[in-house]
C-alpha cells in the first residue's frame, strides 16, 4: 500500500503529470503585474477626447477653457452655486495660455477644488464619471404642419416664387438678380425679334 501512494504521487491523480513538472513547463510570470507607465488612465483618456471635441485641426494634447467648461458641465461640476463657469475662467486664465497640457490642466484642477474647498477627488470622479463628449440638450428640428406650410416653395408667390424652380430646388444668385440680356433693348420691350437689322 505504501508503494501505491508514493507512485500516485509522483504521477498524479487520474495518471496525469504532477503539478510541480506543470509548473516547470511555464515561463515565469509574476503573481500580479505591476501596473506599467502605459496602463491607460481614464482621466488623460477623457482629456484628449474633451480636447478635440468641437476642433478638428486639435491633436488632444491641450484643452481650452471652452472645452474644459463643456466638460465640467457635462460632469455637473460647473453647478452654477459652487463652482461657476466664471470661477474656471479666472483659475483657468492663471496660465497665461489660451489651451493647457494634461500636466497644468491637473495643477487647474487641484488650484480650482483648493480656491473652491471642494475635494480634488471629487471633482475628478465626476470628470470621469461624465463619459464621452456629448451632444445632449441640443436643439432638435421641430417637425409640424406650420412648419411644412411655411417651407413649402409651390405656396411662394410674388419674387420669392422666383427664388425656386419647379421642383422646389433654390436657383441661387439667378433667384435673386435680374441679370441684363446684353441685346441692348430695355428691359420690358416685347418685340425684340419684329426689328429688322437691315436698315
Amino acid at each position: 500500500m505504501a508503494d501505491v501512494h508514493s507512485n500516485s504521487s509522483q504521477e498524479g491523480l487520474n495518471g496525469e503529470q504532477p503539478l510541480q513538472s506543470l509548473k516547470d513547463e511555464l515561463p515565469d510570470v509574476p503573481a500580479s503585474p505591476r501596473p506599467s507607465s502605459g496602463a491607460k488612465n481614464p482621466l488623460a483618456e477623457l482629456f484628449r477626447a474633451f480636447a478635440k471635441f468641437g476642433d478638428s485641426k486639435a491633436d488632444g494634447k491641450a484643452i481650452s477653457l471652452s472645452q474644459s467648461d463643456k466638460w465640467m458641465k457635462q460632469a455637473k461640476v460647473i453647478d452654477g452655486k459652487k463652482i461657476t463657469a466664471t470661477d474656471t475662467g479666472i483659475y483657468f486664465k492663471k496660465y497665461k495660455s489660451l489651451r493647457l497640457g494634461l500636466a497644468d490642466y491637473q495643477k487647474f484642477l487641484e488650484d480650482l477644488a483648493k480656491a473652491k474647498k471642494v475635494e480634488l477627488s471629487e471633482i475628478r470622479d465626476k470628470m470621469i464619471q461624465c463619459g464621452i463628449p456629448g451632444t445632449s440638450g441640443t436643439t432638435v428640428a421641430v417637425k409640424t404642419a406650420a412648419v411644412d406650410r411655411l417651407t413649402d416653395s409651390a405656396k411662394y408667390t410674388g419674387s420669392s416664387k422666383m427664388r425656386f424652380d419647379d421642383s422646389g430646388r433654390g436657383r441661387g444668385i439667378d433667384g435673386r438678380q435680374d441679370k441684363p440680356d446684353g441685346s441692348g433693348y430695355v428691359q420690358g420691350f416685347n418685340n425684340k425679334s419684329s426689328n429688322d437689322k437691315s436698315h
